[in-house]
Parts: C-alpha cells; sequence; structure tokens
C-alpha cells in the first residue's frame, strides 16, 4: 500500500455505520504503515499454538455459546492444522473420532452437541472432522458413518418445492443445502428423489444485485385442487428472494449448484448449461460482477465485505474469495494463468516485487488479499480475526487461512486430469437404502455416479499459477474449492466411499 489511501466518501451526514467505517479504515491504514519492517509474514507458528490450545486445554469459557455447535469448533480447528501443512498423530486422531462419533444421532445425522437433535450444518462440520481426523476400518469412523439413516433423515427434512429444513420443525436455508449435498457427494448418497427440485430452488435465490439471499418464497395454485393429490401445485413463478444478497449464501449456493451440475448434465445431455451469461439458471456475469464488487478498496486493505456497504471482515477471504475458482470454472476460460514464459510469479520474502506485468489476473485482486490477510486479520498473539478491532477466534482463523489459500494457488480442472480420473474409473457396488415401507430407494446409474466423482475429484493445483506475498514460506495447502478440505483429505475420502483406488 503505497501514498496515503483516499478515505471511503460520504454524504456528510455521520452515522453510526459511518463513523464505524472510518474508524476501521484509520486501523488498516496504521497496521499497513507500522507492520512495513516485518510485513508479508504468516505466523504460522503462533497460529499453530492458538488452535493447539483448543485441542489439548479444550475451548475457553467464551465458546460456551457455541454449545450447539460443537462440531464446527472442531472442524474450524482440524481443517486450520490441515491447511497450515501439520498432521495429528494416531492417538489424537482416535481421540477426534471418538469425540465427533457422539454427535451421531440415533435416527440419522450427526448433532451440535450430545444429546441434541440433529443438523444439516453440525453435519457437514462433523463428517469433513471425520473425513480429515479418520481412516477406514474398525474405529477409524469412517466407516462408523450409518450412511442409511442419515439419508433417511435428509429425505424427513425435504420440502415440497425441492428445499430442505436445516433440522426438524426448523427454517429453511441455503446454507443447509450446501452441507448436504457436500455430505451426500462426499459419501456417495446422493439419489434422484434426493436433488429433485434443489436446483431450481437455489436459482431462485439470486438476488437482483447477483448473489444469493438465504431462501426464497415459494407460491402455490390451488387450481387444482381436485386433481391433485396434495391439492396444490408449486409456481415456478414468481419466486421472489428473501433477504439481501450475502457472501456466505452465495458461496453456498453457488457450491451447490456446482455438485448439482453433473446430474443435471446427465438428464439433459443435448441441453447446453454453460454459456457467457447463463449457467444452471443464474444470470452468471451479473454474479461474477457483484463478487468481485465486494472487494474493499486500498484503504481498506484489499479485503472482502460479505454485503454491499457492509464493513471488511477476514472471514470473507473464503466466502466471497472462494467463489472465483468455482466462477473461472464455470466460465470454462480461467482468468487467471501463468505469465507468458511459463515462470512462477511470486512475490519476493520482502514483499516488494511487483508480479509480472503480462500475467493475466482473476477478477479480485489475489495479491491485495495476501497483503489484508496477513497484515490486518494476523492477531499477534496468535490466531486470525475479523478485523484489528476484534480478536482472534476459531472461525475466523480457518476462513482467513482459506482465503489465503485461494489468493495463492489456481485450482482448476484441465480436461486431461478428468479424462484420466474418468478412465481409471472402476464400477463399483452401490450402497442399497430401502425405505421404511420396504420399498428399495432409486440410485443414481454407474455413470452419473462416475460423473459425480470425477467432477469432484479432478479438481489440481496449477504449481506453477501459484503467488505468495510475502515468499513460499507463507504458502499454506491448496484448498478444494467446493468442500473446504485439502485436496489429499477428499480423494482419499471419496475413493473410499466410491470404492476407488485411483
Amino acid at each position: 500500500m503505497e501514498g496515503e489511501p483516499k478515505a471511503s466518501p460520504t454524504d456528510r451526514f455521520p452515522t453510526a455505520t459511518s463513523k464505524v467505517q472510518e474508524e476501521t479504515e484509520k486501523l488498516i491504514r496504521t497496521l499497513f504503515e507500522t507492520a512495513k519492517p516485518q510485513r508479508y509474514t504468516l505466523n504460522r507458528n503462533a497460529h499453530l499454538n492458538f488452535v493447539a490450545r483448543f485441542v489439548f486445554q479444550g475451548f475457553p469459557r467464551r465458546y460456551m455459546s457455541q454449545d450447539a455447535s460443537q462440531p464446527w469448533l472442531l472442524f474450524w480447528t482440524f481443517q486450520s492444522f490441515q491447511t497450515l501443512g501439520v498432521k495429528f498423530d494416531d492417538g489424537n486422531r482416535t481421540r477426534a473420532v471418538s469425540t465427533v462419533l457422539r454427535y451421531q444421532h440415533p435416527q440419522g445425522g450427526f448433532c451440535g452437541g450430545p444429546g441434541q437433535n440433529a443438523h444439516l450444518l453440525a453435519n457437514y462440520a462433523a463428517v469433513c472432522s471425520i473425513a480429515i481426523m479418520g481412516f477406514a476400518g474398525p474405529n477409524g469412523g469412517w466407516d462408523q458413518i450409518d450412511r442409511v439413516k442419515m439419508y433417511e433423515w435428509l429425505m424427513s427434512l425435504k420440502q415440497p418445492d425441492g428445499s430442505f429444513l436445516v433440522s426438524a420443525h426448523a427454517e429453511v436455508d441455503v446454507r443447509g443445502i450446501y452441507c448436504l449435498l457436500v455430505v451426500a457427494t462426499l459419501l456417495d448418497i446422493m439419489t434422484p428423489e434426493l436433488v429433485e427440485g434443489l436446483d431450481t430452488f437455489l436459482a431462485s435465490c439470486q438476488t437482483y444485485e447477483g448473489g444469493f439471499s438465504a431462501a426464497s418464497q415459494p407460491y402455490f395454485s390451488a387450481s387444482d385442487a381436485d386433481t391433485k393429490p396434495n391439492g396444490e401445485t408449486l409456481l415456478t413463478y414468481p419466486r421472489p428472494p428473501l433477504g439481501e444478497a450475502h457472501g456466505g449464501y452465495t458461496y453456498c449456493a453457488l457450491a451447490a449448484l456446482a455438485l448439482l451440475e453433473p446430474i443435471k448434465m446427465a438428464e439433459t445431455p443435448h441441453q447446453p448449461l454453460r454459456s457467457t451469461t447463463r449457467w444452471m439458471g443464474l444470470n452468471i456475469k451479473r454474479l461474477y460482477r457483484w463478487a468481485a464488487s465486494l472487494q474493499g478498496a486500498e484503504v481498506e486493505g484489499g479485503g472482502f465485505r460479505g454485503r454491499t456497504n457492509k464493513l471488511v471482515d477476514g472471514c470473507y477471504s473464503w466466502w466471497v474469495g472462494g467463489l472465483f475458482p468455482i466462477l473461472d470454472d464455470i466460465m470454462g476460460e480461467p482468468l487467471m494463468s501463468r505469465d507468458a514464459a511459463g515462470r512462477d510469479t511470486t512475490v519476493d520474502e520482502h514483499g516488494e516485487d511487483e508480479w509480472a506485468d503480462d500475467d493475466i489476473e482473476s477478477l479480485f485482486n489475489r495479491q491485495a488479499l495476501q497483503r489484508f490477510i496477513l497484515i490486518s486479520s494476523q492477531a499477534d498473539t496468535g490466531g486470525l480475526r475479523d478485523k484489528p478491532s476484534k480478536p482472534a477466534d476459531a472461525y475466523h482463523t480457518l476462513y482467513n487461512l482459506s482465503g489465503l489459500s485461494a489468493a495463492q494457488h489456481r485450482l482448476h480442472r484441465p480436461p486431461q486430469e478428468r479424462e484420466r480420473v474418468a478412465k481409471a474409473w472402476k464400477s463399483s457396488w452401490s450402497l442399497p437404502i430401502i425405505k421404511p415401507n420396504g420399498n428399495a430407494v432409486e440410485r443414481f446409474p454407474d455413470e452419473v455416479r462416475r460423473e459425480i466423482f470425477v467432477t469432484s475429484t479432478s479438481w489440481v493445483e496449477d504449481e506453477p499459477a501459484s503467488r505468495y506475498v510475502g515468499g513460499k514460506v507463507n504458502r499454506v495447502n491448496a484448498t478444494h474449492p467446493v468442500f473446504d478440505l485439502t485436496m489429499t483429505t477428499t480423494k482419499a475420502f471419496m475413493d473410499h466411499f466410491y470404492a476407488q483406488g485411483i
């Protein structure tokens, strides 16, 4: 950040919001000015010590308010270790798996804590924690997940418009749908009845800005009351979004649709799903524009905000920054690549060199985001935070690190990798699921399961296109754009449940 950046313009009518904006800009500017001697260093050991205390000493008292989010506390911690490149010993892995399995509900799915109701969000965190820390075989966690009961529980949450409640008698939320589809994809329990209507529902949550809200309002017609068993027909229009566009909702909706795309392609093989303006029913250009507009100006350090006219926040380094690898893949021609000579264009250890002028950048400033995380989001005592005025916590530690990973690495799905994974596919046994009435659940044919597997596991890192502000000493592991797991964990976990050996 060179020179004196201009403050955000105001309308000369101060409000509580504009005052906080001004204060935040001053804090960030001060950090960038005073951090020059040792700037652009990832304090790896401090962050490892910060999350290690959670594992070996327990969470501080202030986390009591998250009693219904116990699997999340573990996931944020375990995935932070993985992103920083640290593995657990076998004893602590077994201990972790044993803890997470206590959250498995007798009727299926995982709870936010022992004795609580199963919940889609807690279910994602628990399954991903087991993926990270567990292994196949007795007491390894992977084979102790009751997939049949989980499927029955998931279907109990299904709504007439294709959406899902996040828990029994709860609300509909696109974050829950993302969590459901990640788990169903990882565990190979995707079925036609599970995903029916989901793509239409998710597309209906896109707002006029281009991002996504939490849900949309269904409307029904009673004109078929005499002929329809339920006395009503769901209308495809109107479906107004409920709420404003939000970074977290948008990431979850986009990633969920990416998981549904291989299924949709199998259903409509002769209907193109991608164009320069539309994808899976979305206005993709509007989404691109909105996501790019959320990156803060120079005076805000280049971080992301989660909504229009809100403050920058370190967690949106992932919830918004993590959108771009998926968006680039959707467009088919990534806007970020190695320089013309194929060189490894990194910023040197002092952070002074500029990136190659002839390099084609993504639609977000990856260099600025890395600087924001390294200067504004790191707490002196370890851990990462929302912004300079906030303390570090487990949630912001992970999502800052995930955002740093998204800004450092270029992940893509080259045709040759897709072809390699597809050729190595072995026809495999698909878990049979029997409904309470004794009827078998219709499963996707083997070729659709293969496409689901290939789509999820053919992401690879383009190493020459990776860039590290502060040098390679700041490198963190590459994060899967859709699952927020490391690439190694994703492939090992899916290999097991799809009975592959790639």
